[in-house]
């Protein structure tokens, strides 16, 4: 069968033109027919910035799909119940029947808040993982964050589908260790240089999937249908079990 996959880096729903509105995200994920969409920076009841909404929650009734969220930063307050939450998202049409979360604070003191979705979904009688991560702009914590990621795949005896923002160029020392391990989906079957950011003129390939090799991918492109939905473009790809 063909899988219909998505990443996007949704800005808590603001576009380019500094427009809160959910709504169109929502269009945006129905008219491309993802049937796994892994999505970045995420609020839940965070701030005036996205009206204190449960973004996630939102989205997976809005699409009727099921959904995981893993907050890549959590805050709470006396004035503020529940707590105030931004990071990693999935939706999905299919049954998610595990589901994991993996702080990065892998160095004392320095709160920058990012996180690592894990996710075990049942597609057709056969069980996959998939993960959405955002990972650091800073090179020491990109490493960490990155090698977590591979060491944790490499554990699993099932295939895995990696989804997000990964800040990083291709043919970097951060995509090196990656692909080290798993197909970059648009070197398999994209065309062009798949630049997602920023979504007016897109300049930078910092938005990817990666997916274990035994999972063919068929097809890649950056959905361009609405740039002002966000900063970033989504990359959609369909991938053969």
């Amino acid at each position: 069968m063909n899988l219909s996959i998505m990443t996007f880096n949704i800005h808590h729903g603001k576009g380019s033109d500094r427009r809160l509105d959910l709504q169109r995200i929502a269009d945006l994920i129905a008219e491309s027919g993802a049937d796994i969409i892994g999505l970045n920076e995420v609020d839940r009841h965070f701030s005036k910035r996205s009206r204190y909404e449960d973004q996630i929650s939102w989205l997976a009734k809005e699409l009727k799909m099921e959904h995981a969220y893993c907050p890549s930063l959590s805050l709470r307050s006396e004035c503020s119940s529940p707590a105030r939450q931004y990071g990693n998202a999935l939706l999905t049409r299919f049954p998610i029947v595990d589901e994991r979360h993996h702080k990065f604070d892998f160095v004392r003191g320095v709160i920058e808040g990012r996180s690592l979705l894990e996710t075990a979904v049942q597609i057709d009688g056969r069980l996959v993982y998939l993960f959405v991560t955002h990972v650091s702009l800073n090179p020491f914590l990109h490493r960490k964050q990155t090698g977590y990621i591979v060491r944790r795949i490499k554990q699993l005896d099932q295939p895995a589908i990696v989804l997000g923002d990964w800040n990083m160029k291709p043919r970097s020392g951060g995509w090196k260790t990656v692909t080290e391990l798993l197909s970059d989906v648009w070197e398999a079957a994209g065309g062009g240089p798949g630049f997602t950011y920023p979504s007016r003129r897109p300049k930078k390939r910092l938005d990817y999937i990666f997916a274990s090799p035994c999972l063919q991918a068929v097809q890649a492109e950056v959905v361009t249908m609405n740039p002002g939905a966000s900063d970033h473009l989504p990359l959609k790809a369909v991938i053969k079990m």
